[in-house]
């Protein structure tokens, strides 16, 4: 009989008969039945063209190992969700605890074995687990030790009781957040909950920047009143005022009131703006430099790690104060061109006085329009009075032109948006550089 552990499984190419990659593999499900007989694979989870995920059944595939995946290639792309008494391994099952039969405790379970049986289904035949309990047990196994055990020799602790959530964490930690929220989208409203708060500060709000609003609103919702600020936060200004208008009046004055002063008015100054203008989409901390700062200084600050790469591409100039609203607005140095002068040089010499900026009350489609025509990554936004407010970048644009539930989309539907409703579709010339 064939045996293959679930955690060698995943990340694995998925191939069809021809050897053609279809995707990569990425959960194995199970249908649990009960304490009498294992659980059986019914198939796997393979991540296909724009990170959609796809069940694909057991019966579909030819070859399981380390090595390679086969299937006869015939993928139904529906997007998978769980049904009745299944479960995802890697999803639902590991760092789940389990209790040991010989009365010795409990384990965390951190991987799984599956053998082929003699009628072709893969069943869960052994579990590798890493004991917790304190007891030790009729062998003088002692706490902290990893074991083999036997499917029969454990059981499930509860299926109630959730994988452990900063288990979960600690595994995905190099994980960029964009998929992180993907992750966290498939999973249950509870288990969902449980992860994120798991997830500190800084990566938190990272990963809710990169959820459906409902999503943002749910896990916001569960945190305590202190933590929901502080994550406010480290959150993109524009983001989080978008956050923050989801959630009723009452909250978000309350939320507002515990963030820092400088960071809640930035937050306010946004949600002024009425929806589809530059004001409302901005970045309201752009780089902002007076005349008389030196190349050396402007490249010191395109450096800092929490400088988005589109925000880096140009500095915007400015007679002090340099905090937004600034005083006059006097042009803009771009990036490349700041490669081109020796450190000492003054901004006020490179200066692109062409560049027309946007005003904070531009509509939407105004400034993508030039982004697109200049091929900008980032235009600089003032108000009436001349001074710099912020600045929209393309990805500031690109977010409120996609559907309101683009992240839960697939790129067909995406597409398929795109084409029903003129005018309101994806911008067709995506800037990717800056003159």
């Amino acid at each position: 009989m064939s045996k293959i552990f679930v955690a060698r499984l995943l990340g694995q190419d998925v191939f069809d008969p021809l050897g053609d990659r279809l995707g990569r593999l990425r959960d194995v499900v199970v249908v649990d039945r009960g304490h009498i007989d294992p659980p059986v694979a019914s198939g796997i989870v393979v991540e296909v063209l724009g990170k959609k995920r796809v069940f694909v059944p057991m019966t579909r595939v030819t070859s399981l190992d380390s090595g390679q995946v086969i299937t006869t290639g015939l993928i139904n792309l529906r997007r998978f969700e769980r049904r009745g008494l299944e479960m995802t391994v890697a999803g639902d099952l590991f760092d789940r605890r389990v209790v040991l039969q010989d009365g010795s405790g409990s384990a965390v379970l951190q991987d799984v074995g599956l053998t082929r049986q003699r009628n072709g289904d893969w069943a869960v035949s052994d579990l590798y687990v890493r004991r917790v309990g304190a007891r030790r047990g009729a062998f003088g196994r002692s706490r902290g030790e990893h074991l083999l055990v036997g499917w029969e020799e454990s059981r499930w602790a509860g299926q109630e009781e959730p994988q452990g959530a900063a288990n979960f964490v600690a595994a995905h930690e190099d994980m960029k957040p964009a998929d992180l929220a993907d992750a966290l989208h498939e999973m249950t409203e509870k288990r969902r909950v449980e992860v994120a708060a798991e997830l500190h500060d800084e990566r938190l709000a990272d990963v809710l920047q990169e959820l459906p609003d409902d999503d943002q609103v749910l896990i916001l919702s569960n945190l305590n009143l202190d933590r929901a600020a502080d994550v406010l936060e480290e959150m993109d200004p524009d983001d989080a005022a978008d956050l923050l208008n989801e959630l009723p009046d009452s909250q978000q004055e309350l939320l507002l009131e515990l963030m820092e002063p400088d960071d809640a008015e930035d937050v306010r100054r946004l949600m002024e703006y009425e929806e589809n203008t530059a004001g409302a989409v901005m970045t309201p901390v752009p780089i902002i430099m007076s005349p008389e700062a030196t190349v050396a200084e402007a490249l010191a600050n395109i450096r800092q790690h929490d400088i988005s790469a589109a925000l880096a591409s140009l500095v915007i100039v400015a007679r002090p104060p340099l905090e937004t609203p600034t005083g006059r607005y006097l042009g803009v140095v771009h990036f490349q061109k700041l490669l081109r002068y020796p450190p000492p040089e003054l901004l006020g010499n490179l200066l692109d006085k062409e560049l027309e900026p946007v005003t904070d009350l531009t509509p939407l489609h105004t400034v993508t329009r030039e982004l697109a025509t200049y091929n900008l990554t980032s235009i600089p936004v003032i108000n009436d009075a001349q001074r710099v407010v912020g600045a929209v970048t393309v990805d500031d644009v690109l977010d409120h032109l996609l559907p309101d539930d683009w992240r839960t989309m697939d790129p067909e539907q995406i597409r398929t948006h795109d084409e029903s409703e003129p005018g309101t579709g994806i911008i067709t010339q995506i800037p990717t550089s800056s003159p």
